[in-house]
């Protein structure tokens, strides 16, 4: 996966397949730490201790289109070139947190890619997920951005208007890069 957001939607989707009706993504940048940090929540089946062992493995997947696994492997060996790590948290029947943290400025660490975008399209193909984003940028010890979007919001401002409307996506897309340069 040549950046980062290719590894956001894939986990993303993961989650919906999950069943997951609450899905979080944190993108903690942190200048100070030298860090960027992904945390992605949702309340999908989870996985038992024995699958989440299982899943760093190419060669294991849960799918039955295909014999390999590559997302969280990749994510966990694109975390771990950087210096960084990734940590995997679920419990069956609650949910699922997959935290990878990044250093930020190393020369490994893949670009961020079209976050924005990524988010978009996720949430307009699944309407029916309530979805957050949460970008924080910390320089110098403050918070210098700290962007929210919250699906749940944006349904209750819209009334009505579906976010799969191209122009309704355009608006977010432009939203969400604005907020988070």
């Amino acid at each position: 996966m040549k950046d980062l957001s290719m590894h956001i939607m894939d986990i993303l989707q993961n989650s919906t397949r999950a069943k997951a009706n609450n899905i979080t993504l944190e993108v903690l940048e942190n200048h100070d730490a030298d860090t960027l940090t992904l945390i992605f929540k949702d309340d999908g089946c989870g996985m038992s201790k024995e699958t989440v062992e299982k899943v760093i493995n190419p060669f294991f997947t849960t799918r039955t289109t295909r014999k390999v696994g590559l997302g969280l492997p990749l994510l966990k060996q694109n975390s771990e070139m950087t210096g960084g790590s990734m940590t995997i948290e679920s419990e069956l029947g609650v949910g699922t947190t997959v935290t990878a943290v990044f250093g930020l400025t190393h020369l490994d660490r893949p670009p961020m890619g079209d976050l924005a975008g990524t988010m978009v399209l996720t949430i307009a193909a699944h309407p029916e997920i309530h979805f957050v984003l949460h970008f924080q940028r910390i320089k110098e010890g403050k918070a210098e951005t700290d962007y929210v979007l919250d699906t749940d919001e944006l349904y209750e401002a819209l009334d009505g208007v579906s976010l799969q409307e191209p122009e309704v996506m355009s608006y977010i897309k432009e939203m969400v890069e604005e907020n988070i340069r």
